[in-house]
């Protein structure tokens, strides 16, 4: 266990190095969106983390440096703040993480990880390597944000088989076990296991394509109020949203900014870069509606076969290259349709990976949440109670998710308005009670 522990840590530790040496330091201390954070920051912060969560807390540590605790607390200072904090600067922030991780290396050596909750199954080291690895998710998205040349580059996806797919396939009606209380790593939102009830739904087979999004787009989508509900029709014309984030049109064609680089709009890959507002709106305009996050939690884990709910899609083992795209392995989606071997038993394909998919359901506990092993991970984005929600989930992962934060109960959150982060969707809609 030790070493697939050690092995999560280096691995994340060697992206985060990717992403940071890949600029100069001017790049790693600028602020290229108010949604984001300096690079330099996220690169600090892992290493406080690191050393709060591990050296202090499991391994009894004294501080190393104190002071900087508050400049590197989330909650204490919003992303559009942080470039004017005195932050550490990039030599500095390196020298402190290459140290932090050099003692955690050490204190993992001796953990005791059958005792006490927090070490058990490692679940605090395997905490701080999913943190890492969210972290290393956000520094990608700011890299995509920053103007200037590409600086990162991966192999394109392959071509989907090309095998011919229903639109859609149906989940039948029935109950089905969402959220776990096995997986050792899950985080508290996860938790606790409960069965579900869902009538019978259809989802579909792949994630929405840009050349289906583009149709959306050319029939007047972005001009049609009936598409929108009102709260998307408000914020549609407040932003001047008339695409994809990062598209742009020319001379008749489509074009993208894709990490410095510019090209045609792929008309197979999944369409990336859309509110919640605008995955809604298309969903409206084609007769149909966003899956619930308990119906796509069916359609990705739920055996017919067996009656149980598994880790992944494709059965319990880890994800391979030949299930899904993760891990930052290309610097893209695959093409709709990819992935059979990752497919889930209702046949739907591209749940993990690619694409985090936009849900119709606000963030909240499950029946019977504890926060564990501190509040502000999950608890301080519920709605209070008698309030809104403010977070809309999103599930499945992109292709910029590594595989360690990444399951079939895992969940993520954003607001509605939000299309930086790197987010699809696919649609449902409901079936007769016999279906």
């Amino acid at each position: 266990m030790r070493e697939a522990i050690a092995e999560q840590l280096l691995t994340a530790r060697a992206r985060t190095a990717l992403l940071t040496d890949a600029v100069d330091d001017a790049d790693l201390t600028a602020q290229h969106s108010r949604l984001m954070s300096p690079l330099v920051w996220d690169l600090a912060h892992i290493g406080n983390q690191e050393e709060l969560w591990l050296l202090r807390n499991v391994g009894g540590q004294d501080p190393m440096h104190p002071e900087i605790d508050p400049l590197y607390d989330a909650f204490q200072h919003p992303r559009a703040d942080r470039p004017a904090l005195p932050l550490l600067p990039p030599a500095e922030a390196r020298r402190y993480t290459a140290e932090v991780r050099g003692r955690v290396l050490d204190l993992l050596d001796g953990a005791e990880l059958s005792g006490p909750p927090l070490l058990r199954a490692g679940f605090a080291f395997g905490m701080i390597a999913q943190h890492e690895q969210q972290h290393d998710e956000t520094m990608l998205i700011t890299h995509q944000l920053r103007s200037g040349g590409a600086v990162l580059t991966a192999p394109a996806p392959a071509p989907a088989p090309g095998d011919r797919l229903p639109p859609e396939v149906v989940v039948p009606a029935g109950p089905f076990t969402m959220g776990t209380d096995t997986e050792p790593w899950a985080l508290d939102n996860e938790r606790p296991a409960h069965l579900v009830e869902l009538p019978a739904f259809a989802i579909d087979t792949v994630p929405v394509s840009n050349a289906a999004y583009q149709a959306f787009i050319d029939d007047g989508g972005y001009r049609r109020p009936d598409c929108w509900s009102t709260e998307g029709w408000a914020h549609r014309q407040e932003a001047g949203l008339t695409a994809p984030l990062h598209w742009f049109e020319q001379d008749g064609q489509w074009l993208r900014r894709r990490f410095g680089r510019v090209e045609p709009v792929p008309p197979e890959e999944p369409v990336l870069h859309v509110t919640w507002y605008e995955a809604e709106a298309y969903a409206r305009w084609a007769g149909r509606r966003l899956p619930t996050e308990a119906e796509w939690e069916k359609a990705a884990r739920h055996d017919p076969a067996t009656g149980r709910s598994r880790r992944f899609p494709w059965g319990d083992g880890p994800p391979g290259p030949e299930h899904a795209n993760l891990g930052q392995r290309h610097l893209q989606p695959a093409p709709v349709g990819s992935y059979p071997a990752g497919a889930a038993p209702c046949g739907a394909r591209q749940l993990i990976g690619d694409v985090w998919e936009w849900t119709a359901s606000d963030f909240g506990p499950y029946p019977g949440f504890r926060a564990w092993p501190y509040r502000e991970y999950s608890e301080v984005f519920f709605a209070p109670p008698g309030r809104p929600a403010e977070y809309k989930v999103l599930r499945g992962g992109s292709f910029a998710v590594a595989p360690v934060a990444c399951r079939g109960t895992f969940r993520n959150w954003d607001y509605p308005v939000r299309r930086q982060i790197f987010a699809g969707f696919r649609t449902a809609r409901d079936l007769p009670a016999e279906a």
